[in-house]
């Protein structure tokens, strides 16, 4: 017999960790090679790990909810082979790093036996957090005053071993008054006014993905700049075009050409003639990327959002584009998204006239720089110039709303681009072929 490691696999670029949301399998379950062990979910898609090997499931090292760190170990599958990895020890890899860099408190904590420390509220410990707690003889009230630098505030092993730093180089009670005082202010200063429940008035808690979504809308707030610049384009090319051509596009694609592949092109080539729209911002660092990953905000059934992907959008056709589109809108429905479909995006468009808008001033999807809120296509009656003289005519128009990071992009830049948007758009051939 041998037991295998099934780690946290690398789901797309820089994403670093899961949260575990759901085991499919019990200890002691046979399980076949590629069978899914258990769900997880990274920001917002959710997905599910599958086993590598044919086997018995034996030991399961995290619970729902933990938050596990790509590479890390979930599960100990024994298998029927001697090819498989050896585990040498049951507990986490993290384990022996934390009882040798506290080593020397363990002797004086072992006195004492402390508390079973337990999760309450929004407040969550995972098992890993628990055992250093309880080697070092820390209460639950000493942790509950630690100041969590996880995600969403959670204690990491970090904050624990610097708390028992802080406390082994100074006096016990010094310490724990530091520890105590200061994240308390930090609390207080978060918490908002409680607001009053009435007794007909209900209450609904928020999905996992909600949360996650409020939490990234005040992040991008406190993190950039935002400004926006607004132009009106003149579609009417593109619906008079789009409307001749659509039956045959389906019949020769098989696909339904929407206006979204149309919009996604023209921001693509704005995006070549303005390559400091396509950027990031690390620090100090201004990040030029090299290639185009247009992201695309799609409504869920639950009413959230979703920004899957488009990569390398420039280097698609409008065919091209038009099945990414409408391959990425079907899965993203349907909750069939992986976690690479909605990374690498270095620009993301979201259509707010999907819902009536007129237009919008959309948030930044972080670390990226602009977004563009496409309005609602109106007829609107418009003065049209001739060379026989202006006159009145109806129009079909709609408002870009371009959102983007002041700290690095000028009003300068953010307006020429969405003006080269327009350009592009109001530019169209309507004897175009496709």
């Amino acid at each position: 017999m041998a037991k295998f490691e099934l780690k946290l696999p690398k789901m797309g670029e820089s994403v670093a960790e899961a949260t575990l949301t759901n085991w499919l399998k019990e200890v002691g379950d046979t399980i076949e090679m590629d069978e899914a062990v258990l769900e997880i979910a990274t920001d917002k898609v959710d997905s599910e790990v599958p086993s590598e090997v044919d086997g018995v499931l034996v030991e399961r090292l995290f619970e729902v909810d933990d938050v596990i760190q790509v590479g890390q170990t979930i599960a100990i599958i024994e298998t029927e082979g001697g090819d498989a990895p050896q585990v040498e020890a049951k507990e986490e890899a993290p384990a022996p790093e934390v009882i040798a860099k506290v080593e020397a408190p363990i002797v004086a904590a072992k006195a004492e036996t402390p508390a079973a420390i337990e999760s309450s509220g929004d407040r969550f410990y995972s098992p890993l957090v628990r055992k250093i707690a309880a080697t070092e003889n820390i209460s639950q009230t000493e942790l509950d005053a630690i100041a969590g630098t996880g995600k969403d505030g959670r204690v990491t092993k970090n904050d624990v071993l610097q708390f028992v730093e802080n406390r082994t180089s100074q006096p016990t009670q010094v310490a724990t008054s530091k520890a105590v005082e200061k994240p308390v202010a930090k609390k207080e200063t978060k918490q908002a006014a409680p607001v009053s429940v009435n007794g007909g008035d209900e209450i609904i808690e928020m999905t996992r993905m909600g949360k996650l979504i409020a939490h990234h809308m005040v992040e991008s707030i406190q993190t950039s700049a935002h400004v926006q610049s607004f132009i009106e384009a003149d579609v009417t090319n593109i619906w008079n075009w789009r409307k001749k051509v659509k039956a045959e596009f389906m019949k020769r694609e098989g696909e339904n050409l929407t206006f979204t592949p149309i919009f996604m092109e023209a921001v693509a080539k704005a995006l070549k003639d303005f390559p400091m729209m396509n950027i990031a911002l690390d620090g100090d660092n201004i990040i030029k990327r090299k290639n185009i990953n247009l992201g695309m905000a799609a409504a869920l059934g639950d009413g959230n959002l979703i920004v899957p992907v488009i990569k390398n959008a420039d280097q698609l056709n409008l065919t091209g584009l038009t099945k990414a589109v409408n391959d990425l809108a079907s899965r993203a429905r349907n909750n069939q998204l992986k976690p690479d479909d909605i990374q690498g995006g270095t620009y993301t468009v979201t259509n707010v006239g999907t819902f009536g808008s007129i237009m919008g001033t959309p948030i930044l999807n972080q670390p990226q720089v602009g977004i563009l809120a496409l309005g609602a296509i109106r007829k609107v009656p418009a003065v049209i110039e001739t060379p026989e003289g202006d006159f009145i005519g109806i129009r079909y128009k709609m408002f870009l709303s371009h959102s983007y990071d002041h700290r690095v992009v000028n009003g300068a830049l953010g307006g020429q681009f969405v003006k080269a948007v327009a350009d592009y758009l109001e530019a169209w051939d309507t004897n175009r072929e496709v």
